[in-house]
């Protein structure tokens, strides 16, 4: 089985960028399930119904999302359905799942979407005890579990990693926007890597025009939020699980 998990969506050069580069992975690498982090698709922020469906027809299993979850108020709209997925430590009663099981070649995959608390100021529930629950609910009853850790803080990624080894197929991190080169299997075998990168404009701060970049960073002032132009790039990671023991037994960077 081989799974390929695409970094954060910037924007409408983001979702142009996976619509013409997919394909041609997929082909390549034999993909069999496609997870993709849509938060940011809607121009930075949140997701709107059109760009979700866009990357479902082009190519996607499910989305998974972040701290822009609620950026579009049009979100409400279609928060529920089954292949979009929310943090899961929002509070109790909040709309969406925060995982979801999926059926593919004769194995169930679960994906599970979660959100750190370091340095992101939302008030959230503690994501290692909310995912943990999870886990121990559906352990029995699926084959592939997979995790996008969607935090700021490396350590907190780094240590959900090891929380879940052996519990969980694989981790990946989202939201930092940079693809790090820490791939690696841990020692009760979970897959893990801090950050699998974003798909947007190549020439940019995270995906944001480096001139107002520039005046955040020399101001400290609050500057209009804009996506950067030009060339794009994609960065994805590609878990290939065995298909006896529903181990990681390699894991690819693609940029």
């Amino acid at each position: 089985m081989n799974i390929l998990a695409v970094g954060d969506i910037v924007g409408n050069i983001g979702i142009t960028e996976f619509k013409k580069k997919i394909p041609n992975i997929k082909q390549k690498y034999n993909v069999d399930f496609c997870i993709v982090n849509g938060e940011n698709a809607a121009e930075g922020m949140g997701i709107t119904s059109a760009n979700f469906n866009e990357l479902i027809l082009s190519g996607a299993d499910c989305v998974t999302l972040g701290n822009h979850t609620w950026g579009k108020k049009e979100i409400f709209k279609f928060i529920d359905h089954p292949k979009i997925i929310r943090p899961n430590n929002y509070p109790e009663g909040v709309l969406g799942k925060g995982y979801n099981i999926y059926q593919c070649k004769g194995k169930k995959i679960t994906v599970i979407n979660s959100m750190g608390r370091a340095e992101i100021n939302i008030m959230l529930d503690n994501p290692f005890s909310v995912t943990e629950n999870i886990v121990n609910k559906i352990k029995n009853d699926v084959d592939i579990i997979m995790l996008d850790f969607h935090a700021e803080a490396t350590g907190e990624k780094k240590a959900m990693g090891y929380f879940l080894d052996g519990k969980i197929t694989a981790i990946f991190g989202t939201h930092t926007h940079i693809q790090t080169a820490d791939e690696q299997i841990l020692e009760k075998g979970t897959g893990y890597i801090t950050d699998i990168g974003m798909t947007g404009p190549k020439n940019s701060v995270i995906g944001m025009d480096k001139e107002v970049a520039f005046k955040r960073f020399l101001t400290g002032l609050p500057e209009r939020y804009k996506i950067a132009t030009g060339e794009a790039i994609l960065n994805c990671v590609l878990f290939v699980i065995d298909d006896k023991t529903n181990k990681v037994v390699e894991i690819k960077r693609i940029s």
